[in-house]
């Protein structure tokens, strides 16, 4: 099981700050921004190795279910 943020979402926070320093900003005065989207993936070959059962419902929020 993993729990992840959006890379995207990462890349246009980034352009964002890239776009502010270059128009005059000073970096330090910018302030630190966190993750705003997460993603959730679960490995059930993983699970099952494991012997672990995973509940239909943390199956059924997952963004991504590897079998």
């Amino acid at each position: 099981m993993s729990y992840y943020s959006v890379e995207a979402d990462l890349y246009r926070r980034a352009a964002a700050l890239v776009d502010k320093i270059l128009n005059g900003a000073k970096p330090a005065d910018l302030p630190i921004e966190q993750p705003t989207r997460y993603e959730l993936a679960i490995n059930l070959e993983t699970a099952n190795a494991l012997g672990l059962t995973i509940p239909p419902t943390l199956l059924a929020r997952a963004d991504e279910v590897i079998e």
